[in-house]
């Protein structure tokens, strides 16, 4: 290997030294926001760790194909330390400032559904509602309006009717059954005709 590509083999692991460390500082700044129970920090340890390798490998082998030589090493070092001593305090602000748009956006989503069709719902629901109860006490009053209008109808069909019922009542023998049921019919009109009343 000449000098030319060890030297950007070089600057491909002090490149990912500093993203390596951005990762972890992005670990940190969620395992603090998110408050993770202290059981699962050596597991997310363990994932960071994994992520890490497989991504310094990744740049490895696109670097100097995997060859693994001391400036390999050195130029991690280099990034983690370079990163550690200038660029964390910055990344820290910047992640907590993506943190926080993205809360104020998810707040700002829920506000906007719960105006454009939470609330639109309700009102929609509140509406079918009032215009059921409406039209029902509509058609209640209208069925009351026409009992009153032919009840007086009723009553002169019924005296208009009589010279023929009766002459026709001494020569039929109604059934026993239906006769009961007509004197309790008789005696459910008045409470029914209370009730259309009020």
């Amino acid at each position: 290997m000449n000098a030319a590509n060890q030297f950007y083999t070089l600057l491909a692991m002090a490149g990912s030294g500093v993203v390596l460390g951005v990762m972890f500082d992005v670990y940190r700044v969620l395992a603090a926001r998110l408050r993770a129970p202290r059981w699962l920090l050596p597991l997310c340890d363990v994932v960071y760790i994994l992520v890490a390798t497989l991504f310094s490998f990744r740049v490895l082998y696109h670097s100097n194909f995997g060859e693994i030589r001391y400036h390999v090493f050195l130029g991690l070092l280099i990034g983690v330390c370079f990163h550690f001593a200038l660029l964390s305090s910055f990344a820290i602000q910047v992640i907590n400032w993506v943190i926080d748009t993205i809360i104020r956006l998810y707040k700002l989503l829920l506000r906007l559904a719960d105006l454009l069709i939470l609330k639109p719902l309700k009102l929609l629901y509140r509406f079918v509602v009032l215009l059921f109860g409406f039209l029902l006490a509509v058609s209640i009053f209208l069925y009351k309006f026409m009992v009153q209008l032919l009840y007086p109808l009723w009553s002169l069909l019924r005296f208009l009717l009589r010279p023929i019922i009766r002459p026709l009542q001494k020569h039929v023998r109604m059934p026993k059954g239906l006769k009961t049921f007509g004197t309790k019919l008789k005696n459910v009109w008045p409470w029914f005709k209370d009730w259309l009343k009020r």
